[in-house]
């Protein structure tokens, strides 16, 4: 089967389609034909090693694991003798568990315990492969902060993959919810459900004399010290990126005031998947697509998730895809 690979850690261009040996499903293992997947934010940042610390998990010198990807959505191939959920033929959608990958390739193996799930009715398999990585990054941030019915959040970066998910998580969690975004996104981001939005190019959100229960920074690109004064008493700032953001997550807690949340490492589970799979299915979340590129053009896709400038997710198409 072909692969995306890469054996050394570097720029976008390390990246290489090679013809690889197709895995064969065990027992408790379904055998996946991939219709598309995605190039996200991780796979960048362990293709390129960094930071240096994560070295330490994917591999010191040279990656451990050869072929990146995580979300996925295709068409069961093989099922192993103990599988009872799927079928050959089912459509499915999901994600590797945490610190996997493999989803850059025309097959995968998965367990049938992973977070995998059938295609929810009436999705594209690239809609379907674009959903679950910020959904379930996203709840992890806004489970953590507890949000509840009524409170006020602050969504920076919603035009994200993770900060789209946030939006209409939050929209679901009946919160009030303001979207902070660039100029082009913001009818996009409104008609995800946010109250309000603004437009950070024009305006700082942190000096406009408002307070929230949560500040939700999606991209990694804003500080707790930035945001402290926004927030009111007991507040919660959610981080998704930043080592400095896991020593205030460890210290903050003790001082009894405002606080930051860094939920780490992420936890990808079948809960969560059909908990996705549900919203879907009764019109409470939709798939956002910036741009989809062939397997092929992955080192363009790449380079073009890196300019982190995208709006939703960016999809690789595999296998001639289809589209339902």
């Amino acid at each position: 089967m072909r692969a995306v690979v890469f054996d050394r850690y570097g720029a976008p261009d390390v990246l290489r389609l090679e013809d690889v040996e197709q895995p064969v499903p065990k027992e408790h293992e379904v055998l996946v034909k991939m219709h598309a997947t995605t190039v996200t934010r991780s796979d960048c940042a362990v293709r390129a090693g960094k930071p240096f610390i994560s070295r330490f998990f994917t591999g010191l010198r040279r990656p451990k694991q050869r072929i990146l990807g995580t979300e996925l959505a295709g068409e069961v191939e093989a099922v192993g003798a103990a599988v009872h959920e799927f079928g050959v033929g089912d459509h499915v959608f999901g994600t590797t568990s945490t610190f996997r990958f493999g989803t850059h390739a025309e097959f995968i193996c998965m367990q049938e315990s992973a977070p995998l799930a059938h295609k929810p009715a009436g999705m594209s398999f690239e809609e379907a492969a674009a959903v679950c990585d910020g959904v379930i990054l996203a709840l992890m941030g806004l489970r953590a902060a507890g949000l509840r019915k009524g409170q006020k959040i602050v969504i920076y970066g919603a035009s994200g993959s993770i900060g789209t998910a946030g939006v209409q998580l939050a929209r679901y969690f009946e919160a009030d919810v303001t979207a902070v975004c660039n100029t082009k996104n913001l009818e996009l981001v409104r008609s995800l459900g946010a109250d309000r939005v603004i437009d950070y190019t024009q305006e700082d959100f942190t000096k406009n004399g408002e307070t929230y229960d949560v500040i939700f920074d999606a991209v990694g690109k804003h500080s707790f010290r930035r945001c402290r004064d926004s927030l009111k008493q007991g507040g919660i700032y959610v981080a998704t990126d930043g080592l400095r953001n896991l020593i205030l997550a460890l210290w903050t807690p003790r001082l009894g005031g405002k606080k930051v949340m860094f939920p780490i490492p992420p936890r990808y589970t079948k809960k969560d998947v059909l908990f996705l799979k549900e919203l879907i299915e009764t019109g409470r979340y939709r798939a956002v697509i910036d741009r989809r590129y062939p397997l092929e053009a992955v080192v363009e896709a790449t380079t073009y998730v890196e300019t982190k400038q995208k709006t939703g997710n960016v999809v690789l198409t595999i296998n001639g895809s289809r589209t339902r």
